[in-house]
C-alpha cells in the first residue's frame, strides 16, 4: 500500500488539498502530516488508514492547514531564490565590466551558432553520401542528448528570469512563479472552507 491508496478517501473526509497531494509525487511527504495531524501509530499509509476513521474532523483541518503552510514555506523559499537570482542579474545589467553583462546573450548566440553549424555539417555529409559521421553521431547519440539537454537548459533558465526580470521592470514588483499562485489559492480555498464550517 501506498499513499496514494488513501487520497480518495482523505478527499471524501473533506480534506481536499492533502488528500491531492497523497496522490502525487508529493504523497511522501503530505503522508508524514497528515499522520502526525490524525495521531496514527507510525507513519505509514496503512497506519494512517486505520488512525482517518477515529480522526476528528479539526485533525484533518489541521492536516490541511499544515499542508497549505508547507507549501507557502516552499513558495517563499522559490521566490527568494528568484528574488537573488534577479538581483545578480540586475546588477550585471548595470556593471562595467563588459563580459558580466554580455556572457547570456552571447552564450545564447553562440548556442544558436553551433547548432547551425553541426546541421549544416550533417545535411552537408548526409547529401555527399558520407555516412561515417552520420553513424559516428547516431552512436553518440546519449552523450549528445544529455549535451544539447543542459545546454538549452540553461539557455531556458536565463530566457525565464529575463522574461520576469523584464515584467519585475515594467510593474515594479516581482512576477508571481506558478507555485507561488497555486498557494495562494489553496490558501484562500482553505480559509473559505473555514468560513463555510463556523
Amino acid at each position: 500500500m501506498d499513499w496514494s491508496n488513501l487520497a480518495k478517501q482523505v478527499m471524501a473526509l473533506g480534506a481536499p488539498l492533502i488528500g491531492t497531494a497523497l496522490a502525487g509525487p508529493l504523497g511522501g511527504a503530505a503522508g508524514q502530516i497528515l499522520a502526525g495531524a490524525v495521531g496514527a501509530a507510525a507513519p505509514t499509509p496503512e497506519a494512517v488508514q486505520a488512525a482517518l476513521p477515529a480522526a476528528a474532523p479539526e485533525k484533518l483541518d489541521d492536516a490541511e492547514a499544515r499542508w497549505a503552510e508547507a507549501l507557502r514555506a516552499e513558495a517563499q523559499a522559490a521566490g527568494m531564490a528568484a528574488t537573488e537570482t534577479q538581483r545578480t542579474m540586475r546588477a550585471e545589467l548595470i556593471a562595467e565590466d563588459v563580459v558580466q553583462r554580455w556572457w547570456r546573450p552571447l552564450y545564447a548566440v553562440e548556442l544558436t551558432l553551433e547548432c547551425a553549424a553541426l546541421w549544416a555539417i550533417v545535411l552537408q555529409k548526409f547529401v555527399a553520401g558520407d555516412i561515417a559521421l552520420l553513424t559516428t553521431l547516431f552512436d553518440a547519440t546519449a552523450l549528445l542528448v544529455a549535451y544539447w539537454g543542459f545546454r538549452f537548459g540553461v539557455l531556458g533558465v536565463y530566457m525565464s528570469g529575463r522574461t520576469r526580470e523584464k515584467v519585475c521592470a515594467a510593474t515594479g514588483q516581482d512576477a508571481p512563479s506558478a507555485l507561488g499562485g497555486l498557494v495562494k489559492a489553496m490558501a484562500a480555498n482553505l480559509a473559505g472552507r473555514k468560513g463555510v464550517l463556523k
